[in-house]
């Protein structure tokens, strides 16, 4: 007997509205490396293989025993690397160019994200390019500006040559904030997108604070607790952090110089400041309680693209003061969470600790503001941001 017309149901089967992307991301650094482009990226690429984007990991082995990963929706391709000068722990890989051909020939990519400017990452684009992928990438480090703290300032102007060149062949560059893309922008930079950093809300956290870590470093109720966080480095400017701590002492104020993170620069910063308390490299559970258990984060580097370290301790609580450049000039609202010195000149920032300290309160208030003014700059945000730029991408480079 035939179904009556009416009675009929009608199965089709739709098209996801976003279908997943197969995203190859290329760096020369991750985790457990601990730096700023390890840690964002890794967060950037967790959040990405949660909304079902299969991700194809391409970075240098970073010792005999790395195996990588290889698991539904996520594979590694290891390449050979080479440590780079003063810090043998991280990799610079090597010109990979073959390689990657046959890796992109045998499974290819939607998009190809390159997010360091290496050797590595120029094989990458000129593989991508052989192969007619879509290429996005990141600019995450000055390296421009941190060749004059390693006696090789003569290098910045071919340094840049080499970025502009290296980004420009990419259909976008992703950058941290509005004024590094106005100054890339004057130097010749095109194709580039605003992207801000950012930061898990749930683990930095103002709930993070210890009264028990406090007491660990001998400090009463009423001392100011001083945090720096980063590599122990030269073109991180530390020796206004160690003068700004002495000032402070000189002027009679309870405070407490705490330093996280290792590098060239410590040996010679406890001879400086032996009273000071050098915590080491941390993970991020440990970063967070240190950042919340903190009054103030002094951040003193004028050579961050963003500074994620910003970021993290407002997410934490803890009032930030910096000077106005990079993610402070964006994140930091003077006076609510946190103080911004113009210029660059270091006794206007000794000068800004030793106002802003003169009363405990001061430094309450402005912690009452720290995590509200960052919460919408949780890395699924982000994630979201970041997945239109690549799907806008592949679009128009099959339009093209």
């Amino acid at each position: 007997m035939d179904t009556p017309q009416s009675d009929r149901i009608l199965v089709e089967n739709f098209e996801p509205q976003h279908p997943p992307l197969r995203i190859a991301v290329v760096t020369e650094t991750w985790p457990p490396e601990v730096n700023g482009v390890a840690v964002t990226l890794s967060k950037l690429i967790h959040q990405l293989s949660l909304k079902n984007h299969t991700i194809q990991l391409i970075r240098p082995r970073q010792d005999k025993h790395d195996a990588g990963t290889d698991q539904s929706g996520w594979t590694e391709i290891l390449l050979r690397g080479l440590p780079i000068p003063r810090y043998p722990q991280l990799k610079l890989g090597l010109p990979s160019k073959r390689a990657l051909l046959k890796a992109w020939s045998q499974k290819r990519p939607d998009l190809v994200h390159i997010a360091t400017e290496g050797p590595l990452g120029w094989s990458a684009l000129q593989a991508a390019r052989v192969l007619r992928l879509p290429v996005t990438s990141d600019f995450r480090t000055n390296f421009h500006s941190y060749s004059k703290h390693y006696g090789v300032g003569w290098l910045s102007k071919p340094i840049v040559a080499y970025l502009r060149k290296f980004h420009n062949r990419t259909a976008c560059t992703m950058v941290p904030t509005q004024a590094l893309k106005t100054q890339l922008q004057a130097t010749g930079f095109d194709n580039l997108r605003v992207v801000a950093r950012g930061v898990d809300t749930q683990l930095f956290h103002p709930g993070q604070r210890s009264e028990s870590l406090r007491a660990s470093w001998n400090v009463s109720p009423e001392t100011i607790v001083l945090l720096s966080v980063g590599r122990l480095a030269p073109e991180k400017n530390l020796d206004l952090i160690v003068n700004t701590y002495k000032a402070l002492r000189q002027s009679a104020r309870d405070v407490k110089l705490v330093f996280a993170g290792d590098g060239p620069e410590r040996a010679r910063l406890a001879a400086e400041c032996p009273d000071a308390i050098f915590m080491g490299m941390c993970s991020h559970a440990q970063l967070a309680m240190l950042y919340a258990s903190a009054d103030l984060f002094l951040f003193t580097s004028l050579t961050e693209t963003f500074g994620n370290v910003t970021l993290e301790s407002l997410a934490c609580g803890t009032p930030v003061l910096a000077f106005d450049c990079a993610a402070a000039s964006e994140l930091l609202h003077s006076g609510q969470n946190g103080w911004l010195v113009q210029g660059e000149d270091p006794q206007l920032y000794v000068l800004k600790a030793l106002d802003i300290t003169h009363k405990r309160a001061t430094l309450t208030q402005a912690r009452s503001h720290t995590h509200a003014s960052v919460k919408a700059l949780d890395w699924q945000v982000i994630a979201e941001q970041v997945e239109d730029i690549f799907r806008t991408t592949i679009a128009s480079s099959a339009n093209a």
